[in-house]
């Protein structure tokens, strides 16, 4: 199995701690982007993994390639193009204050691609999985384009398509709306992973549920799986992460997964004293693909996905830095947090 994930990968730079943008005179500066957090987390597992993207010619861009390939992520389907990296900012909330996303990515060199600027055809050799998300085809008009042309050559090539729907409303600018590219995006999908905003901002689709504290109506995610499988027959399997936000430091955390014929509800985690929520839908949606392909049941799979997911909670940066086992110890109720000598 070789897996292929397409977006673009960002700087992140975010103030120390929880402080407040320019409260001290520094920034931390990481990288991050939901695809290539994908790519890093299924890389820990032990999975072969490429990443595709465009970058320009500089060095920051050189920076970056060698962080992927630090973490085992393949780099030789990485583009060139004009533009520039694109930059977000981090603000961590606390407490009741949320956190806060700044994005600085127009004229990426990503945003700036097009049809014909990556050749599918090497991109897409030897691989079996190909992975990408909502956020590629909010950037720019162009970059739409070019991930409706990957999806449609991913099916060409008999490969097994993934999409995060992951709706960012302050992306979508160009004049299209979501539900109408998301709408087609997804009729190549086999998998898909969502929240449920996602399903209704991506995917125009309406089922109402309340995620600001107490307890889920399940009732209420399987009629929103069923009905997307309804509306896109194409998908196999729908996996929706369900968040109870009770405040910046304290979550409620599990997901469902609907196949046509059965559904499935994982384990419940209370996450308190969160480090970094950022990355952690990346983290569900790599734990998903590790878990369909290596694991025996879809309850397995989704279990897995939810405890790797909840250990990124614990992790400073975009990049889940867990293995395999650090996924299995959870979920065998190692939750102490005692020292391992």
């Amino acid at each position: 199995m070789k897996i292929l994930t397409f977006g673009e990968i960002m700087l992140r730079l975010k103030p120390p701690g929880t402080e407040r943008f320019l409260q001290s005179p520094c920034f931390e500066a990481t990288f991050g982007g939901g695809e290539a957090n994908v790519a890093v987390s299924l890389a820990n597992f032990g999975l072969e993994v490429e990443y595709c993207t465009v970058l320009p010619q500089n060095p920051l861009a050189e920076e970056c390639i060698r962080e992927l390939r630090r973490y085992g992520v393949g780099t030789g389907r990485i583009v060139r193009g004009s533009g520039r990296m694109g930059i977000y900012f981090l603000e961590a909330g606390a407490n009741q204050l949320p956190s806060k996303v700044l994005y600085d990515r127009e004229n990426s060199a990503i945003a700036n691609a097009k049809p014909g600027d990556i050749d599918w055809d090497v991109a897409f050799a030897g691989v079996t999985w190909f992975h990408i998300t909502g956020i590629t085809p909010a950037i720019s008009r162009s970059a739409m384009e070019l991930s409706l042309q990957s999806v449609r050559e991913a099916k060409n090539h008999g490969i097994t398509v993934s999409c995060d729907l992951n709706y960012r409303k302050n992306l979508w600018k160009y004049g299209i709306s979501a539900p109408e590219v998301m709408g087609e995006i997804a009729k190549y999908a086999d998998i898909v992973v969502a929240n449920e905003e996602d399903c209704q901002k991506s995917l125009g689709i309406q089922v109402e549920v309340d995620v600001t504290g107490g307890t889920l109506d399940l009732d209420k995610y399987w009629a929103l799986s069923k009905a997307v499988l309804e509306r896109f027959p194409n998908i196999k399997v729908i996996a929706i992460t369900l968040r109870e936000s009770i405040s910046a430091d304290s979550n409620g955390w599990h997901a469902c997964l609907y196949d046509g014929q059965e559904f499935y509800s994982s384990r419940y985690y209370e996450i308190r004293d969160i480090v970094d929520r950022v990355g952690s839908g990346d983290s569900f949606a790599a734990g998903l693909i590790y878990g369909l392909e290596k694991l025996k049941t879809k309850q397995e799979a989704l279990d897995f996905a939810v405890a790797a997911s909840c250990l990124k909670h614990s992790i400073l940066g975009d990049f889940n830095r867990v293995s395999v086992k650090d996924v299995e110890n959870l979920q065998k109720g190692d939750t102490s947090g005692r020292v391992q000598r």
